[in-house]
């Protein structure tokens, strides 16, 4: 018994005077002896990080940071057929278009009244954690820093949905889509129109043969943002559209409209800063302003049907294709901020 309590103690002592070394070790290369606590502001967001010394010059950065959802306005122009829903005389007189005449026909038939336009409502849903390594290369000037790391979040970075107002026109342009189905059915099979439920909502198209040849004439009401890049084809192997064809986005399932910004979901990052003390005389409060890039890879804008606008799209006019073009192009994301820091210990 004696002789274990020796051995027990003996190894209590060899721990002891390992952990003292450990202890000793971290102590005189500063590593962990410090924690600060940082809240940030910049072109990624608001977030927050906790940072820690892992020798002289190199301190240890782990946080998170969300972007606030501000809204952007973006209208998407309704188009039948191709065709705009406004137009206008070489005066520049606005004149009757197929749209026009649709939804008046549509608004008798439905008691839906359709603008000819629909406003989606942009905005950023980004949300990542990081992890970062900030270096001070300058033994006498611990003022400047370069980092390296990375930041890990959702690809998803922003989106655009209808806007409630919109929503009417939306459920207006699912109707005329769903009663020009039915007329095409009607007209290649010979059945009779059948009824339309919408929204739990049921339908009986009472149409005369002038509205329905004028239905099968103009085609599928829609927005019209491009044209196919490329032949696309179905699972099956059935072409669906030609290269060349109209883009034509219509409303989905739930008679709404959405475009989703996506990315990496792992995206490093490589940038610099400067930082020093935030009070005279004072070492426990610092700010530090910092700029770099994430490289996040190329965006990709997809619609609520799974259109690639970036890649599967050309020619999109308007804010819609100024937007598209930003994005596309966008292969790193600029990324400048402020931070304010608190040494806790």
């Amino acid at each position: 018994m004696k002789k274990f309590l020796v051995i027990t103690m003996m190894a209590c002592a060899a721990v002891s005077v390992q952990a003292q070394d450990v202890s000793n070790y971290l102590k005189t290369h500063n590593v962990f002896q410090h924690l600060d606590l940082s809240v940030n502001v910049g072109t990624s967001g608001i977030g927050f990080d906790v940072a820690t010394p892992i020798g002289n010059y190199v301190q240890l950065r782990a946080g998170y940071e969300f972007m606030p959802q501000f809204h952007v306005g973006i209208d998407f122009p309704i188009e039948v057929g191709g065709e705009p829903a406004v137009k206008y005389d070489a005066n520049g007189n606005r004149v009757e278009s197929t749209f026009d005449r649709l939804a008046k026909t549509l608004q008798e038939l439905t008691g839906y009244e359709v603008e000819d336009h629909v406003e989606m409502i942009g905005k950023m849903t980004m949300n990542n954690f990081k992890l970062l390594v900030d270096v001070f290369p300058f033994q006498e000037n611990k003022h400047w820093h370069f980092t390296a790391g990375f930041y890990l979040g959702p690809s998803q970075f922003a989106r655009a949905d209808n806007s409630i107002d919109a929503m009417t026109s939306l459920l207006a342009v699912g109707m005329y889509n769903h009663i020009y189905d039915r007329v095409e059915n009607a007209y290649y099979t010979g059945a009779p129109i059948m009824d339309i439920t919408i929204a739990g909502q049921k339908f009986s198209p009472e149409l005369n043969p002038n509205q329905e040849l004028a239905i099968l004439n103009n085609g599928r009401m829609g927005f019209q943002l491009g044209q196919y890049k490329e032949d696309v084809y179905s699972e099956t192997g059935l072409l669906i559209h030609q290269k060349g064809d109209p883009y034509i986005m219509e409303p989905g399932a739930d008679n709404q409209v959405h475009v989703y910004a996506k990315t990496n979901s792992f995206k490093p990052y490589l940038g610099f800063g400067y930082g020093g003390r935030l009070v005279k005389n004072r070492d426990d409060w610092k700010v530090s302003f910092d700029a770099g890039v994430m490289f996040w890879g190329k965006p990709d804008l997809y619609t609520h049907d799974g259109t690639n606008l970036t890649k599967d799209v050309e020619n999109i006019s308007g804010k819609v294709g100024d937007y598209v073009d930003l994005f596309k192009g966008l292969y790193v994301y600029p990324m400048v901020s402020v931070r304010f820091t608190k040494t806790i210990f």
